[in-house]
């Protein structure tokens, strides 16, 4: 029996938190956030077990955060609509605000590098004193970047550092908020001179401010 009469309608408030209680859960969530995926490339980039990968998303499409569809043999994931996108955000900056400790251990995992927000840099895409770098893949590149960006992914960027001038601020940025790449370009970048800043959030918190993007 009930102990309450709203207890139903906490139950299923209760399904999206129970959803998002799990940190491999919310990994997945932050991978299919910049682009769909097959499982097994959920899985590799995730660093998660392929048997694992698939039972956490089943709890994802339960609460109706993640969609799929099948082509062929395989099956691809992306999240159910941009207000999931959102919400993620909402809930990445709620957390950095109340947790201390998530605060020390984005601090730890990214290092303690002053970056610059999407809106900050969609201010300055016109400015010649700017210049964007996007180190991800060339082929995630080719999905969609801020515009203006140079493709130079983190592989190649010892080979293009005398392409890249050293009077301008070079901004760079990954793929989601935690992403470690764009600060370990940073940091390669100031090595050689350059005066550098990643990108606040990746391409994600540029999405998510609602900003465009190319192609």
């Amino acid at each position: 029996m009930s102990g309450f009469p709203e207890e139903p309608i906490y139950e299923q408030l209760a399904r999206i938190g129970k959803a998002l209680s799990s940190p491999v859960r919310l990994r997945l969530l932050d991978v299919l956030d910049q682009r769909e995926r097959t499982v097994e490339e959920l899985a590799e980039e995730a660093g998660v077990p392929l048997k694992n990968t698939s039972a956490q998303l089943q709890h994802l499409r339960a609460a109706h955060l993640v969609t799929s569809r099948k082509d062929g043999t395989r099956v691809h994931y992306r999240l159910a609509d941009e207000r999931v996108s959102r919400f993620l955000g909402e809930l990445q900056g709620f957390a950095h605000g109340r947790l201390a400790d998530l605060r020390d251990a984005v601090a730890e995992h990214l290092g303690a590098l002053e970056g610059v927000t999407a809106d900050e840099l969609a201010a300055r895409l016109t400015d010649p004193d700017t210049v964007v770098i996007d180190v991800r893949s060339a082929a995630a590149y080719a999905e969609g970047h801020v515009p203006g960006a140079i493709s130079v992914p983190l592989a190649t960027l010892q080979d293009h550092l005398d392409d890249l001038p050293h009077d301008a601020e070079i901004v760079a940025y990954c793929g989601g908020p935690y992403c470690v790449v764009s600060p370990k370009a940073v940091r390669l970048l100031r090595a050689h001179g350059h005066t550098a800043r990643p990108l606040d959030g990746g391409f994600t918190a540029w999405r998510r401010s609602g900003h465009p993007s190319t192609p």
